[in-house]
């Protein structure tokens, strides 16, 4: 069974900083594309950024400038570092990757997409 864990979110002030990871428990062959969502209370789940195996990122808008998507390919990791953490940053973030389990492709494809249970982000003074 493969589960992507989260760890890294938390408490903290405007202006602060956290960085979250996210790594995929037991045997996998190759991950694709990782990223990270988010969803507030009473919201939809919105796209924070992607990041592919060749280090090529993509952020929203609302995240350009003060978040950071990163991976370490050799530990399937992918960090976000979070700088000028606002108010309006709080939610749930959830990791996302596009998981290749065997050397082999079954009928459904190399890669299926996996969802972490989520980490809180609480900006708040």
């Amino acid at each position: 069974q493969v589960q992507l864990v989260e760890s890294g979110g938390g408490l903290v002030q405007p202006g602060g900083s956290l960085r979250l990871s996210c790594a995929p428990s037991g045997t996998i062959f190759s991950v694709n594309t990782m990223g990270w969502y988010r969803q507030a209370p009473g919201k939809e789940r919105e796209l924070v950024a992607t990041i592919t195996p060749g280090g090529s990122a993509n952020y929203a808008d609302f995240v350009k400038g003060r978040f950071t998507i990163s991976r370490d390919n050799a530990k399937n990791t992918v960090y976000l570092q979070m700088n000028s953490l606002k108010p309006e940053d709080n939610a749930v973030y959830c990791c996302n990757a596009e998981i290749r389990r065997y050397s082999y492709c079954p009928g459904s494809g190399c890669y299926e997409p996996y969802w972490g249970q989520g980490t809180q982000v609480t900006v708040s003074s």
